[in-house]
């Protein structure tokens, strides 16, 4: 039997920032995962700043190498507001095929083996967990997406109705104009929302995605979205489409148990507000990679803190904010705000794409909105 101090299920971002955080405190690590890399991932592509930041301490500050930057982000509300500001910090588009191959190479460059093999059975014994029977670890990160097998093995099911939603990605020609991201929300269907971010290469990511509410979604569905959101796109000229789920971070189950630790798409993060989840992968996977190969016997105990002093206080007004916009016209009245104000906008920013906090100017400044606008806010919530 194969023995590490610490096994890592899932290379794609979440389980490469776990490998790399392990081998930089010293452990043996053996990343796992199902497909050769490199391999396509359905994903919006968009890389934040907040998530090089993270790569960098890492030991991987060249992750976007070769992408141009993408200066600008243009929001349209449900009602049609609309507000393109510049970012507070340059964003990327790099399709996932490119990005996680990157990460996957930076890990084995420092030292994780990489294995193809999809995990089905996991053993949790006193001081050890044995994966299929064949390799044993004295800890175990599971980062393999939104199906985990290792969420799973500790009895946790996949976020409901509500907490779930469906995006389908494609890619396209770059509409001609400013180089900015832009995300289109419904206003019917709501939640729901498309997007366009250019990758520099005269193509863009383009995609639909839309809350779970009980029924079926069809694929039709999903492609009639897009049409209606981005109406200058022909569809027929999008290639590469797939579907994908996204558990949102507002139904997360524990973050581990004993020896054994979850991260990324597999813990439920993912941002309730914009879908965005490379940054928390990354995030997420190196604190557990950390506190595996550091403290194995109390991995989850010892991940669990440092995941809640780093992200508990954003990721309760994440969801504060979710819960916000599912009333149509309080995002009608956000995107008013952030047009009428840059530091709303950086707030709006950065509460999507990393990990910032709602404030009380913010806050005030919405509620002005709804009622110059004939409609009360709802109640405040807890911050």
């Amino acid at each position: 039997m194969d023995c590490y101090d610490v096994a890592v299920v899932g290379a794609g971002p979440a389980g490469s920032a776990a490998a790399l955080a392990a081998r930089r405190a010293g452990a043996s690590v053996l990343l796992l995962d199902r497909a050769e890399f490199p391999r396509d991932k359905a994903c919006g592509d968009g890389i934040a700043a907040h998530t090089l930041d993270v790569l960098a301490e890492l030991g991987v500050p060249d992750a976007a190498a070769g992408f141009a930057a993408v200066p600008a982000l243009r929001l349209v509300a449900p009602g049609g507001a609309q507000v393109a500001r510049s970012l507070p910090r340059p964003a990327y588009t790099v399709p996932r095929r490119i990005f996680d191959a990157r990460l996957v190479d930076a890990a084995v460059a420092a030292g994780a083996r990489l294995r193809q093999h999809t995990v089905r059975r996991i053993d949790a014994h006193e001081d050890r967990v044995v994966l299929d029977g064949a390799v044993a670890a004295r800890a175990v990160v599971g980062a393999d997406g939104a199906g985990s097998t290792v969420r799973r093995a500790l009895g946790h099911p996949n976020n409901p109705d509500g907490h779930l939603a469906i995006a389908i990605r494609g890619y396209a020609p770059a509409a001609p104009g400013p180089v900015e991201q832009q995300i289109v929300t419904s206003g019917t269907g709501w939640p729901a929302y498309a997007w366009s971010f250019p990758i520099g290469d005269g193509r863009a990511n383009v995609g639909y995605g839309e809350v779970l509410r009980g029924a079926p979604v069809t694929r039709s569905r999903l492609l009639d979205g897009l049409r209606a959101l981005l109406p200058d796109l022909a569809v027929d000229t999008v290639t590469e489409l797939r579907a994908h789920h996204l558990p949102l971070s507002t139904r997360r189950p524990p973050s581990g148990r004993g020896r054994i630790l979850l991260a990324g798409d597999a813990l439920s993060l993912i941002n309730p507000f914009t879908g965005e989840g490379i940054f928390y992968a990354v995030l997420s996977g190196a604190l557990a990679g950390a506190a595996a190969a550091r403290s194995p016997g109390d991995a989850a105990d010892r991940y669990a803190d440092t995941l809640r002093r780093r992200l508990g206080r954003h990721l309760r007004h994440s969801s504060a904010v979710a819960r916000l916009a599912r009333h149509r016209r309080v995002v009608d009245a956000a995107v008013r705000a952030a047009e009428q104000d840059q530091r709303v906008f950086g707030v709006m920013v950065e509460l999507g794409l990393g990990d910032g906090l709602l404030d009380l100017r913010t806050v005030r400044r919405i509620g002005r909105g709804l009622a110059v606008h004939g409609w009360a806010p709802p109640a405040r919530p807890a911050i």
